[in-house]
């Protein structure tokens, strides 16, 4: 029966969907969609599966998670939840990919048949919060101590939202300089933005048809791609949790003048593709880029390194704890799911079988992922980056932030020129919101 009204409020969900009755928070739409960086290995057998934190009720109980994992990567997180129920004959773990998960759960939580677990971008946090359909989990035992001690910092300033804590980290993504050691060479690598530019405008000079860093931000509306470099000069973030707007500051300018110089030097039009053919071409030293692109790099032949630079934008992968499970009497079972999930042994365990980069500290750190390249590039790159905004102002800062940075690579505005207009851009937009 309960399937059923599930399967109800679902198409209900996705006629208000279709309706455009509810809008969700913009997104960049730049970054390409994260894939599997490589097949997926067999699973490791030296990391032991970590054991319930607390020992959940006797009585049978089912936890739903509505959850955004696809193609390869779930496999082995199915895995995952299966090893759980397997320690725990106790517990049923039924996972759900919504089509339109904001507009399901606007529905399903309500009429208490949503979720006990959502598992979702921590950008979302926000939104979910204010509308009350997940909890804060400091009321259930989880402090900001052992989020610092567990899980890397990006990761935790990631999901807290107004001075509480509204999830629990699994993963994170971001990007880094990919360099070719063949262009390189015996180059001696840059260490800060000023030391990049200074080798680009170098390079630029030995090679006046290559350019030695490709991003497709330069040039673009694509506020996610030159967000290390704003943030690598000092800007704490576009906008924080107050809606107070940190775009037309003295380190936005510096930013934004370092983009106005890189142009110079720079190829007049990148994108994904072209950045990826430049490097595999040896046209390119490096492309700034996250870990979707190590598939098609590795497919290319490149001899490649990963070099941290400024500091990224952090998306981090949670799991929320919903009012529904409060409702139900399941928080306590649903709680430590998510400390299971989100733990070092499993992640590790999950990392070397879908190299994805772990927001649990110990994860990293553990020997057989610390020895991958990939995962450990990624993770220094991430460790001093910015997380992902998750408040629901975080909306009004893609459009203005991006077409400051084009009209700064074009020579349209000075920087402190584009970047006034911006900021007075998403300022307006944010008072429309509150």
């Amino acid at each position: 029966m309960k399937r059923a009204l599930i399967a109800l409020f679902l198409a209900a969900a996705m006629i208000l969907a279709a309706c455009g009755s509810n809008q969700t928070a913009t997104q960049p739409t730049t970054a390409p969609a994260e894939q599997p960086t490589t097949a997926p290995a067999e699973q490791p057998t030296t990391a032991p599966a970590e054991q319930p934190t607390t020992a959940p009720s006797a009585q049978q109980v089912t936890i739903r998670i509505w959850h955004q994992w696809d193609g390869a990567y779930l496999t082995a997180i199915e895995q995952a939840f299966r090893d759980y129920e397997a320690a725990n004959p106790n517990v049923k773990i039924d996972l759900s990919k919504p089509e339109d998960v904001s507009n399901a759960l606007n529905v399903a939580i309500p009429a208490g048949e949503g979720p006990d677990i959502i598992g979702w971008a921590n950008d979302q946090i926000g939104q979910q919060a204010l509308v009350g359909n997940i909890v804060a989990l400091n009321d259930y035992g989880i402090t900001e101590d052992f989020l610092r001690s567990t899980y890397e910092p990006a990761a935790v300033n990631g999901v807290i939202w107004q001075g509480k804590i509204w999830a629990l980290p699994e993963t994170q993504e971001g990007i880094a300089l990919i360099y070719n050691k063949a262009v390189v060479g015996d180059m001696q690598l840059p260490t800060s933005l000023d030391e990049l530019l200074q080798m680009a405008k170098d390079f630029r000079a030995a090679n006046p048809d290559k350019t030695f860093v490709c991003n497709q931000g330069f040039g673009g509306n694509d506020a996610y791609h030159v967000a290390p470099i704003y943030f690598g000069y000092g800007v704490p973030s576009y906008v924080d949790d107050e809606g107070n707007v940190y775009v037309n500051t003295p380190e936005m300018i510096k930013g934004g003048e370092w983009l106005a110089e890189m142009s110079k030097v720079s190829f007049s039009e990148q994108s994904y593709d072209i950045c990826k053919a430049a490097l595999a071409e040896g046209k390119a030293a490096m492309w700034w880029t996250g870990p979707w692109a190590i598939a098609g790099i590795e497919q290319d032949g490149v001899d490649y390194g990963i070099l941290p630079m400024g500091k990224p934008f952090v998306g981090i992968k949670t799991l929320m704890l919903t009012r529904n499970a409060v409702e139900r009497g399941n928080a306590e079972v649903a709680l430590d799911i998510m400390k299971y999930f989100t733990s070092a042994e499993v992640q590790a365990k999950l990392a070397l079988t879908n190299k994805t980069v772990p927001a649990a500290t110990a994860a990293l750190q553990n020997p057989e992922v610390a020895a991958l390249p990939t995962l450990a590039g990624f993770g220094a790159a991430l460790n001093t980056g910015v997380p992902m905004a998750n408040t629901p102002f975080a909306s009004a800062q893609w459009g203005p932030v991006g077409e400051a940075s084009v009209a700064i690579w074009t020579g349209a505005q000075t920087p402190a020129e584009a970047l006034a207009a911006a900021q007075q851009a998403i300022e307006a937009a944010i008072m429309q919101m509150k």
